[in-house]
Protein backbone atom coordinates (compact mmCIF):
# COMPACT_ATOMS: atom_id res chain seq x y z
CA UNK A 1 0.00 0.00 0.00
CA UNK A 2 0.82 3.49 -0.59
CA UNK A 3 0.67 6.14 1.83
CA UNK A 4 -1.21 9.31 1.04
CA UNK A 5 -2.26 11.86 3.31
CA UNK A 6 -3.57 15.12 2.39
CA UNK A 7 -4.08 18.62 4.56
CA UNK A 8 -7.20 20.19 3.57
CA UNK A 9 -7.64 23.25 5.12
CA UNK A 10 -11.17 25.14 4.95
CA UNK A 11 -9.82 28.98 3.19
CA UNK A 12 -12.13 31.06 5.91
CA UNK A 13 -9.06 32.52 7.21
CA UNK A 14 -4.92 32.65 7.36
CA UNK A 15 -3.09 29.28 7.82
CA UNK A 16 -3.02 29.07 11.92
CA UNK A 17 -0.50 27.33 14.22
CA UNK A 18 -2.32 24.52 14.45
CA UNK A 19 -3.52 23.56 10.91
CA UNK A 20 0.49 24.47 10.17
CA UNK A 21 1.25 21.19 12.93
CA UNK A 22 -1.41 19.32 11.19
CA UNK A 23 0.02 19.49 7.76
CA UNK A 24 3.43 19.04 9.19
CA UNK A 25 2.47 15.58 10.60
CA UNK A 26 0.43 14.35 7.47
CA UNK A 27 3.27 15.87 4.97
CA UNK A 28 5.89 13.93 7.39
CA UNK A 29 4.22 10.62 7.77
CA UNK A 30 3.29 10.19 3.69
CA UNK A 31 7.56 11.21 3.75
CA UNK A 32 8.77 8.71 5.73
CA UNK A 33 6.66 6.06 4.16
CA UNK A 34 7.41 7.19 0.73
CA UNK A 35 4.32 8.02 -0.45
CA UNK A 36 2.44 11.09 -1.15
CA UNK A 37 0.86 14.33 0.80
CA UNK A 38 -1.67 15.93 -1.01
CA UNK A 39 -3.44 19.53 -0.18
CA UNK A 40 -7.06 20.31 -0.81
CA UNK A 41 -8.78 23.32 -0.04
CA UNK A 42 -12.34 22.43 1.22
CA UNK A 43 -13.61 25.94 0.22
CA UNK A 44 -17.74 25.10 -0.23
CA UNK A 45 -18.26 28.84 2.16
CA UNK A 46 -18.73 30.49 -0.33
CA UNK A 47 -19.34 33.30 1.75
CA UNK A 48 -16.07 33.38 3.74
CA UNK A 49 -13.64 31.63 1.30
CA UNK A 50 -11.91 34.36 -0.84
CA UNK A 51 -8.91 34.23 -2.97
CA UNK A 52 -7.26 36.28 -0.58
CA UNK A 53 -7.19 33.67 2.10
CA UNK A 54 -6.28 30.69 -0.35
CA UNK A 55 -3.50 32.55 -1.15
CA UNK A 56 -2.34 32.61 2.69
CA UNK A 57 -2.91 29.28 3.16
CA UNK A 58 -0.64 28.85 -0.06
CA UNK A 59 2.20 31.74 1.12
CA UNK A 60 2.21 29.62 4.11
CA UNK A 61 2.58 26.33 3.12
CA UNK A 62 5.17 27.92 0.76
CA UNK A 63 7.14 29.85 4.04
CA UNK A 64 7.06 26.57 5.94
CA UNK A 65 8.53 24.44 2.84
CA UNK A 66 5.77 22.09 2.93
CA UNK A 67 5.80 20.93 -0.08
CA UNK A 68 2.93 19.13 -1.31
CA UNK A 69 2.72 15.87 -4.02
CA UNK A 70 -0.68 16.77 -5.49
CA UNK A 71 -3.03 19.56 -5.82
CA UNK A 72 -4.11 21.79 -4.42
CA UNK A 73 -7.70 20.63 -5.04
CA UNK A 74 -10.61 22.56 -4.72
CA UNK A 75 -13.65 21.65 -4.10
CA UNK A 76 -15.98 24.25 -5.63
CA UNK A 77 -14.59 22.79 -8.82
CA UNK A 78 -15.52 18.81 -7.46
CA UNK A 79 -19.21 19.86 -7.40
CA UNK A 80 -19.84 18.10 -10.65
CA UNK A 81 -18.76 14.62 -9.17
CA UNK A 82 -20.39 14.95 -5.80
CA UNK A 83 -23.73 15.87 -7.60
CA UNK A 84 -22.83 12.00 -9.66
CA UNK A 85 -22.26 10.73 -6.16
CA UNK A 86 -25.63 11.62 -4.57
CA UNK A 87 -27.11 10.26 -7.67
CA UNK A 88 -25.86 6.99 -7.57
CA UNK A 89 -26.93 6.80 -3.78
CA UNK A 90 -30.20 7.93 -4.14
CA UNK A 91 -31.13 4.97 -7.05
CA UNK A 92 -29.40 2.60 -4.65
CA UNK A 93 -31.29 3.66 -1.88
CA UNK A 94 -28.34 4.95 0.77
CA UNK A 95 -29.85 7.95 0.56
CA UNK A 96 -33.34 9.51 0.09
CA UNK A 97 -35.10 12.74 -0.84
CA UNK A 98 -36.27 14.68 2.72
CA UNK A 99 -39.22 17.15 2.60
CA UNK A 100 -38.95 18.12 6.07
CA UNK A 101 -39.74 22.20 6.54
CA UNK A 102 -37.06 23.75 8.90
CA UNK A 103 -40.20 24.94 10.94
CA UNK A 104 -41.08 21.47 11.49
CA UNK A 105 -37.55 20.70 12.00
CA UNK A 106 -37.80 22.82 15.03
CA UNK A 107 -41.00 22.36 16.48
CA UNK A 108 -39.50 18.47 16.64
CA UNK A 109 -36.35 19.40 18.36
CA UNK A 110 -38.29 21.63 21.07
CA UNK A 111 -40.48 18.49 21.87
CA UNK A 112 -37.34 16.43 22.00
CA UNK A 113 -35.60 18.59 24.26
CA UNK A 114 -38.79 19.06 26.36
CA UNK A 115 -38.86 15.02 27.04
CA UNK A 116 -34.88 15.73 27.88
CA UNK A 117 -34.17 13.74 24.71
CA UNK A 118 -31.31 14.25 22.65
CA UNK A 119 -32.63 16.49 19.53
CA UNK A 120 -32.21 14.23 16.51
CA UNK A 121 -34.12 13.91 12.83
CA UNK A 122 -36.94 11.70 13.51
CA UNK A 123 -36.76 9.61 10.06
CA UNK A 124 -40.07 10.64 9.00
CA UNK A 125 -39.38 10.79 5.11
CA UNK A 126 -36.98 7.69 5.14
CA UNK A 127 -37.62 4.94 3.11
CA UNK A 128 -38.36 1.60 4.89
CA UNK A 129 -40.33 -1.88 3.92
CA UNK A 130 -44.32 -1.40 4.26
CA UNK A 131 -43.96 2.16 5.31
CA UNK A 132 -45.80 4.38 3.30
CA UNK A 133 -44.02 7.74 2.58
CA UNK A 134 -46.39 10.92 1.92
CA UNK A 135 -46.70 12.57 -1.49
CA UNK A 136 -43.80 14.92 -1.85
CA UNK A 137 -45.12 18.85 -0.86
CA UNK A 138 -45.57 21.03 -4.02
CA UNK A 139 -42.99 24.19 -4.60
CA UNK A 140 -40.30 22.54 -1.89
CA UNK A 141 -37.11 21.77 -2.74
CA UNK A 142 -35.75 18.29 -0.60
CA UNK A 143 -32.69 17.73 1.06
CA UNK A 144 -31.23 14.53 0.65
CA UNK A 145 -30.23 12.83 3.43
CA UNK A 146 -27.84 9.81 4.43
CA UNK A 147 -29.62 6.51 5.03
CA UNK A 148 -27.49 5.70 8.45
CA UNK A 149 -27.71 2.22 9.58
CA UNK A 150 -30.14 2.31 12.90
CA UNK A 151 -27.86 -0.76 14.88
CA UNK A 152 -24.31 -1.54 15.46
CA UNK A 153 -22.04 0.33 15.84
CA UNK A 154 -19.34 2.56 14.33
CA UNK A 155 -15.55 1.27 15.72
CA UNK A 156 -12.26 2.42 14.82
CA UNK A 157 -8.71 2.33 16.03
CA UNK A 158 -8.04 5.84 15.98
CA UNK A 159 -3.98 6.08 15.79
CA UNK A 160 -3.52 8.82 18.66
CA UNK A 161 -6.77 8.21 20.48
CA UNK A 162 -6.84 4.48 20.98
CA UNK A 163 -10.15 2.71 20.39
CA UNK A 164 -13.03 4.63 20.08
CA UNK A 165 -16.93 3.29 19.14
CA UNK A 166 -19.90 5.26 18.57
CA UNK A 167 -23.47 3.67 19.20
CA UNK A 168 -25.11 4.20 15.53
CA UNK A 169 -28.43 4.83 17.80
CA UNK A 170 -26.62 7.85 18.58
CA UNK A 171 -26.56 8.99 14.47
CA UNK A 172 -29.33 10.00 12.94
CA UNK A 173 -30.12 10.21 9.19
CA UNK A 174 -27.80 13.43 8.71
CA UNK A 175 -28.08 15.88 5.09
CA UNK A 176 -25.55 15.29 2.71
CA UNK A 177 -26.86 17.76 0.45
CA UNK A 178 -28.67 20.61 0.82
CA UNK A 179 -32.01 21.88 -0.27
CA UNK A 180 -30.24 23.83 -3.56
CA UNK A 181 -28.13 20.77 -4.14
CA UNK A 182 -24.92 21.84 -2.60
CA UNK A 183 -23.33 19.25 -0.77
CA UNK A 184 -22.51 19.37 2.94
CA UNK A 185 -19.05 18.96 4.48
CA UNK A 186 -19.08 15.26 5.95
CA UNK A 187 -19.97 14.11 2.68
CA UNK A 188 -17.59 15.94 0.22
CA UNK A 189 -14.70 14.58 2.66
CA UNK A 190 -15.60 11.34 2.28
CA UNK A 191 -16.27 11.47 -1.41
CA UNK A 192 -12.76 13.42 -1.70
CA UNK A 193 -10.73 10.99 0.55
CA UNK A 194 -12.16 7.95 -1.36
CA UNK A 195 -11.24 9.37 -5.11
CA UNK A 196 -8.21 10.43 -3.66
CA UNK A 197 -7.01 7.53 -2.07
CA UNK A 198 -6.24 9.01 1.41
CA UNK A 199 -5.04 6.17 3.68
CA UNK A 200 -4.19 8.11 6.54
CA UNK A 201 -6.67 10.79 7.80
CA UNK A 202 -4.07 13.16 9.69
CA UNK A 203 -6.46 16.03 11.78
CA UNK A 204 -7.00 17.69 15.07
CA UNK A 205 -9.32 16.12 17.26
CA UNK A 206 -12.39 18.17 16.68
CA UNK A 207 -13.10 16.11 13.88
CA UNK A 208 -13.62 12.85 16.33
CA UNK A 209 -17.93 13.63 15.88
CA UNK A 210 -17.49 13.65 12.33
CA UNK A 211 -15.65 10.54 12.21
CA UNK A 212 -18.07 8.00 12.49
CA UNK A 213 -20.62 9.87 10.01
CA UNK A 214 -17.64 9.90 7.40
CA UNK A 215 -16.90 6.21 7.88
CA UNK A 216 -20.61 4.70 7.46
CA UNK A 217 -20.43 7.27 4.63
CA UNK A 218 -17.43 5.41 3.25
CA UNK A 219 -18.89 1.74 3.86
CA UNK A 220 -21.76 2.76 2.01
CA UNK A 221 -19.94 3.53 -0.97
CA UNK A 222 -17.91 0.72 -0.94
CA UNK A 223 -14.79 2.16 -0.16
CA UNK A 224 -11.80 1.27 2.08
CA UNK A 225 -11.88 3.10 5.78
CA UNK A 226 -8.60 4.81 6.07
CA UNK A 227 -6.39 4.88 9.23
CA UNK A 228 -7.90 7.80 11.17
CA UNK A 229 -5.09 9.95 13.73
CA UNK A 230 -7.12 12.81 15.97
CA UNK A 231 -4.24 15.72 16.89
CA UNK A 232 -4.87 16.86 20.53
CA UNK A 233 -5.44 20.95 20.61
CA UNK A 234 -2.59 23.65 21.28
CA UNK A 235 -3.18 25.33 24.09
CA UNK A 236 -1.27 29.05 24.64
CA UNK A 237 0.80 29.98 26.91
CA UNK A 238 -2.15 30.49 29.48
CA UNK A 239 -3.51 27.23 29.14
CA UNK A 240 -6.26 28.24 27.35
CA UNK A 241 -7.12 27.12 23.83
CA UNK A 242 -4.99 29.01 21.19
CA UNK A 243 -7.15 32.31 20.49
CA UNK A 244 -6.81 35.09 17.45
CA UNK A 245 -7.39 37.32 20.35
CA UNK A 246 -4.64 36.27 23.14
CA UNK A 247 -2.31 34.43 21.00
CA UNK A 248 -0.03 34.77 17.73
CA UNK A 249 -1.80 31.84 15.73
CA UNK A 250 -1.23 32.80 12.15
CA UNK A 251 1.93 31.52 10.51
CA UNK A 252 2.76 34.54 8.53
CA UNK A 253 2.56 36.48 12.45
CA UNK A 254 5.82 34.02 12.92
CA UNK A 255 7.17 35.05 9.99
CA UNK A 256 6.39 38.91 10.31
CA UNK A 257 7.75 38.19 14.14
CA UNK A 258 11.09 37.17 12.62
CA UNK A 259 11.25 33.45 13.33
CA UNK A 260 13.19 31.26 10.65
CA UNK A 261 10.64 28.41 9.69
CA UNK A 262 12.76 25.30 10.31
CA UNK A 263 12.64 26.65 14.07
CA UNK A 264 8.84 27.09 13.57
CA UNK A 265 8.57 23.48 12.22
CA UNK A 266 11.21 22.46 14.88
CA UNK A 267 8.95 23.60 17.93
CA UNK A 268 5.57 22.25 15.88
CA UNK A 269 7.02 18.66 16.18
CA UNK A 270 7.29 18.97 19.47
CA UNK A 271 3.91 19.78 20.34
CA UNK A 272 2.74 16.35 21.10
CA UNK A 273 5.41 14.32 19.90
CA UNK A 274 8.66 13.63 21.10
CA UNK A 275 11.88 11.57 20.03
CA UNK A 276 13.55 10.81 23.44
CA UNK A 277 15.03 14.07 25.00
CA UNK A 278 15.90 15.76 21.22
CA UNK A 279 14.88 19.12 20.79
CA UNK A 280 16.78 20.64 17.95
CA UNK A 281 16.76 18.30 14.77
CA UNK A 282 16.71 19.06 11.01
CA UNK A 283 13.46 18.15 8.84
CA UNK A 284 15.24 14.79 7.30
CA UNK A 285 15.65 13.63 11.17
CA UNK A 286 12.12 14.21 11.81
CA UNK A 287 10.72 12.29 8.78
CA UNK A 288 13.24 9.66 9.76
CA UNK A 289 11.91 9.71 13.29
CA UNK A 290 8.42 10.54 12.90
CA UNK A 291 5.66 8.25 13.66
CA UNK A 292 2.11 8.30 14.83
CA UNK A 293 2.71 5.63 17.90
CA UNK A 294 4.60 8.94 19.66
CA UNK A 295 2.06 11.47 19.48
CA UNK A 296 0.29 12.17 22.67
CA UNK A 297 -3.28 12.10 23.30
CA UNK A 298 -3.54 15.00 25.48
CA UNK A 299 -3.51 18.78 24.22
CA UNK A 300 0.24 20.69 24.14
CA UNK A 301 0.86 23.48 25.65
CA UNK A 302 2.59 26.24 23.25
CA UNK A 303 5.67 27.84 25.06
CA UNK A 304 6.73 30.92 23.32
CA UNK A 305 9.95 31.22 25.65
CA UNK A 306 11.33 27.76 23.93
CA UNK A 307 10.35 28.68 20.15
CA UNK A 308 12.48 31.51 21.33
CA UNK A 309 15.18 29.76 22.83
CA UNK A 310 14.80 27.64 19.22
CA UNK A 311 14.79 29.73 16.78
CA UNK A 312 17.91 31.49 18.22
CA UNK A 313 19.71 28.34 18.07
CA UNK A 314 18.78 28.23 14.37
CA UNK A 315 19.89 31.84 13.81
CA UNK A 316 22.95 30.93 15.15
CA UNK A 317 23.89 28.24 12.83
CA UNK A 318 22.20 30.06 9.63
CA UNK A 319 24.47 31.43 6.70
CA UNK A 320 25.20 34.82 7.07
CA UNK A 321 24.54 35.23 3.52
CA UNK A 322 20.42 34.36 4.44
CA UNK A 323 20.72 36.57 7.99
CA UNK A 324 21.86 39.41 6.05
CA UNK A 325 19.38 39.24 3.24
CA UNK A 326 16.54 38.54 5.65
CA UNK A 327 17.66 41.88 7.69
CA UNK A 328 18.28 43.64 4.61
CA UNK A 329 14.43 42.86 3.64
CA UNK A 330 12.98 43.95 7.18
CA UNK A 331 15.07 47.16 6.97
CA UNK A 332 13.76 47.81 3.78
CA UNK A 333 9.83 47.72 4.86
CA UNK A 334 11.36 50.48 7.79
CA UNK A 335 12.57 52.66 4.95
CA UNK A 336 15.61 52.25 5.30
CA UNK A 337 18.32 51.25 2.34
CA UNK A 338 20.55 48.27 3.73
CA UNK A 339 22.83 49.15 1.42
CA UNK A 340 23.85 52.72 2.18
CA UNK A 341 25.89 51.72 5.01
CA UNK A 342 28.84 49.14 5.75
CA UNK A 343 28.08 45.56 4.36
CA UNK A 344 25.63 43.74 6.29
CA UNK A 345 27.39 40.44 6.32
CA UNK A 346 30.46 42.25 7.92
CA UNK A 347 28.09 43.00 11.14
CA UNK A 348 26.04 40.00 11.34
CA UNK A 349 28.48 37.69 12.75
CA UNK A 350 28.75 40.65 15.39
CA UNK A 351 25.08 40.00 16.61
CA UNK A 352 24.22 36.18 15.47
CA UNK A 353 24.71 34.86 19.05
CA UNK A 354 23.47 37.61 20.70
CA UNK A 355 19.35 38.02 19.09
CA UNK A 356 16.44 35.65 19.16
CA UNK A 357 14.64 36.77 15.80
CA UNK A 358 15.11 38.31 12.84
CA UNK A 359 13.77 41.80 13.69
CA UNK A 360 16.62 41.88 16.39
CA UNK A 361 18.82 41.57 14.37
CA UNK A 362 17.35 44.15 11.97
CA UNK A 363 17.31 46.53 15.18
CA UNK A 364 20.83 45.73 15.95
CA UNK A 365 22.08 46.81 12.53
CA UNK A 366 19.89 49.85 11.53
CA UNK A 367 22.79 51.90 13.25
CA UNK A 368 25.43 50.36 10.79
CA UNK A 369 22.67 51.80 8.03
CA UNK A 370 21.76 55.25 8.88
CA UNK A 371 23.84 58.38 10.10
CA UNK A 372 23.50 57.64 14.06
CA UNK A 373 22.90 60.96 15.77
CA UNK A 374 23.05 60.04 19.53
CA UNK A 375 20.16 61.98 21.21
CA UNK A 376 20.97 64.93 23.50
CA UNK A 377 19.99 63.33 26.94
CA UNK A 378 22.52 59.99 25.74
CA UNK A 379 25.60 62.68 25.22
CA UNK A 380 24.80 64.41 28.62
CA UNK A 381 24.84 60.82 30.16
CA UNK A 382 27.63 59.61 28.96
CA UNK A 383 29.53 62.44 26.74
CA UNK A 384 31.26 63.83 29.73
CA UNK A 385 34.33 66.44 29.52
CA UNK A 386 36.80 63.25 30.75
CA UNK A 387 34.74 61.03 28.55
CA UNK A 388 34.99 63.22 24.99
CA UNK A 389 38.96 64.14 26.19
CA UNK A 390 39.49 59.86 25.56
CA UNK A 391 37.59 59.99 22.89
CA UNK A 392 39.87 62.54 20.99
CA UNK A 393 43.12 60.75 21.91
CA UNK A 394 41.45 57.46 20.83
CA UNK A 395 40.70 59.08 17.63
CA UNK A 396 44.07 60.66 17.51
CA UNK A 397 45.40 56.76 17.90
CA UNK A 398 42.73 55.32 15.53
CA UNK A 399 43.79 56.98 12.66
CA UNK A 400 47.49 55.67 12.68
CA UNK A 401 46.73 52.55 13.57
CA UNK A 402 46.34 49.40 11.39
CA UNK A 403 42.94 48.56 11.03
CA UNK A 404 42.01 45.75 12.15
CA UNK A 405 41.00 44.12 15.47
CA UNK A 406 43.61 43.95 17.85
CA UNK A 407 45.47 47.03 16.58
CA UNK A 408 41.90 48.71 17.37
CA UNK A 409 42.48 47.17 20.75
CA UNK A 410 45.40 48.13 21.56
CA UNK A 411 44.94 51.52 20.52
CA UNK A 412 42.13 51.36 22.97
CA UNK A 413 44.45 50.06 25.97
CA UNK A 414 46.73 52.73 25.34
CA UNK A 415 44.11 55.67 25.89
CA UNK A 416 43.25 53.79 28.62
CA UNK A 417 46.41 54.19 30.28
CA UNK A 418 47.08 57.42 28.95
CA UNK A 419 43.85 58.83 30.73
CA UNK A 420 43.78 56.66 33.37
CA UNK A 421 40.41 55.15 32.77
CA UNK A 422 38.66 51.80 33.01
CA UNK A 423 37.45 50.37 30.37
CA UNK A 424 33.86 51.07 30.59
CA UNK A 425 34.39 54.87 31.15
CA UNK A 426 35.63 54.64 27.23
CA UNK A 427 34.04 52.09 25.72
CA UNK A 428 30.35 53.06 27.22
CA UNK A 429 30.94 56.61 25.06
CA UNK A 430 32.71 55.18 22.23
CA UNK A 431 29.78 52.97 21.78
CA UNK A 432 27.08 55.96 21.87
CA UNK A 433 29.38 57.92 19.24
CA UNK A 434 29.34 55.02 17.33
CA UNK A 435 25.73 53.38 17.42
CA UNK A 436 24.06 55.70 19.24
CA UNK A 437 23.40 53.45 21.99
CA UNK A 438 25.86 52.09 25.32
CA UNK A 439 25.34 48.99 24.92
CA UNK A 440 27.22 46.80 21.84
CA UNK A 441 29.13 43.76 21.47
CA UNK A 442 33.11 43.84 21.78
CA UNK A 443 33.65 47.31 20.77
CA UNK A 444 37.01 46.47 19.43
CA UNK A 445 34.97 44.42 17.16
CA UNK A 446 32.04 47.35 16.27
CA UNK A 447 35.11 50.14 15.28
CA UNK A 448 36.61 47.42 13.04
CA UNK A 449 33.55 46.93 11.10
CA UNK A 450 32.53 50.02 10.65
CA UNK A 451 35.43 50.59 8.96
CA UNK A 452 38.10 53.73 9.33
CA UNK A 453 36.78 56.42 7.76
CA UNK A 454 32.56 55.88 9.14
CA UNK A 455 34.31 55.73 12.88
CA UNK A 456 36.52 58.61 12.73
CA UNK A 457 33.09 60.48 11.58
CA UNK A 458 30.85 59.66 14.12
CA UNK A 459 33.64 60.28 17.09
CA UNK A 460 34.12 63.66 15.34
CA UNK A 461 30.47 64.50 15.14
CA UNK A 462 29.99 64.08 19.33
CA UNK A 463 33.82 65.72 20.05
Amino acid sequence: MTVRTRFAPSPTGYLHIGGARTALFAWAYARRHAGQFILRIEDTDVARSTPETVQAILDGMRWLGLEYDEGPFYQMQRMPRYKEVIERMLAAGTAYHCYTAPEELDALREAQMARKEKPRYDGRWRPEPNKTLPAPPAGVSPVVRFRNPLDGAVAWDDAVKGRIEIANAELDDFIIARADGTPTYNFCVVVDDRDMGITHVIRGDDHVNNTPRQINLLEALGAPVPVYAHLSMILGDDGQKLSKRRNSVAVTDYEERGYLPEAVLNYLARLGWSHGDDEVFTMEQFVRWFDLEHITSSAAQFNTEKLDWLNAQYIKSAAVARLSGEAARRLAKRGINPEAGVPLDKAVPLYQERVSNLNELADALEPFCVAVRPSAEMLAAHLTDPARAALKDLRGRLSACAWEKAAISAALKETLAACAMKMPQVAIPLRVALLGQPQSPAIDAVVEVLGRVEALARIDRCL
